[in-house]
């Protein structure tokens, strides 16, 4: 990638001190291993729609589904000015042309899901989500979202990270060869890469650049992205990874040698089992692929889809 990948966060994950109560909820992860593949695009609601720091705190009142924000002792109600912040704020966020945005979990203004939502009698759900990740997802329904606390679990991490790299890369496609060609081009190196995520998009998106000349260019670009972040949003499996490693396998029918095979079907099973993680596999298919010189596979965007230092196929 030529540049970083734009993502909007929080702006205390960032270490920005614009809590309530004046602190920060600085994430390391986010700033120090991410922060060296991402541009970022903080964001507080509350500081922005005018509130000061320190300030009252503030909680969802009401309706799970249409709560109201309001201040957790004097209770004054801040939803309409939130609401219309939010408005603006996501059709100003257009033109950043983000890849994706990490939010604060359990704010009432940032939340993605489970934020407290207390009835009239003070008892709490945590079945709402905040007023402006809420504006935020509905704007962009397809953009890759999640919360700094949910990066904790190793797979929910792989999968949003894979995801922003690969709308980042969509999104280099789309800038520097806007042509069937081009889309071509992007489909076959993801070919893999969207069979773990989803062998019916994979499909669906074959069908759709096949049938690219009885469209025009715009339209099919439109419906190739719908149909890709669609892919992203589900995530990989093991017997998803498994088919991928017997399908990459299948190339080498002719070049690996009967102990060569044998060592990669025993990898492959090992991670099955449980006892290794993708990484063991994916590098031994990486070796065999150098080795052997195969041209599509040395392309395919499943096999090094981010950057190793990450280490997000580490974890068993």
């Amino acid at each position: 990638m030529k540049d970083k990948i734009k993502l909007g966060v929080s702006a205390c994950l960032l270490g920005q001190k614009v809590r309530f109560d004046g602190g920060h909820k600085h994430d390391r992860f986010i700033t120090d291993t991410l922060g060296q593949y991402v541009e970022f695009f903080p964001v507080c609601p509350e500081v922005e729609v005018g509130f000061s720091v320190p300030r009252e705190s503030l909680r969802l009142v009401g309706d799970p589904q249409n709560p109201r924000l309001k201040t957790t002792k004097t209770n004054v109600d801040h939803t309409d000015l939130m609401l219309n912040w939010a408005k603006e704020k996501v059709a100003d966020l257009e033109k950043e042309n983000l890849c994706g945005f990490i939010f604060k979990s359990k704010s009432p203004s940032s939340g993605m899901e489970r934020v407290k939502v207390y009835s009239e009698k003070g008892m709490p759900q945590q079945t709402g989500i905040g007023l402006f990740a809420r504006a935020f997802m509905e704007h962009f329904p397809l953009i890759p979202v999640e919360e700094e606390g949910r990066l904790h679990d190793p797979k929910l991490r792989e999968n949003f990270i894979e995801s922003i790299f690969a709308l980042k890369r969509w999104r280099e496609t789309v800038e520097q060869n806007h042509s069937l060609g081009g889309l071509v081009d992007f489909h076959s190196r993801h070919k893999l890469f969207l069979l773990a995520h989803s062998p019916s998009h994979q499909q669906n998106l074959g069908k759709l650049v096949a049938d690219g000349k009885n469209y025009s260019k715009d339209h099919l670009f439109s419906q190739y992205e719908k149909l890709f972040l669609e892919a992203l949003k589900l995530k990989t499996t093991l017997k998803k990874n498994l088919n991928v490693l017997q399908h990459i396998l299948g190339y080498f029918k002719k070049q690996l040698s009967p102990d060569e095979k044998q060592e990669v079907l025993e990898i492959i099973d090992q991670y099955r089992i449980g006892n290794v993680p993708l990484i063991v596999p994916v590098t031994l298919l990486n070796h065999f692929i150098r080795k052997y010189q195969e041209p599509y596979l040395m392309k395919q965007t499943y096999l090094n889809p981010h950057s190793v230092d990450l280490k997000l196929r580490n974890h068993v």
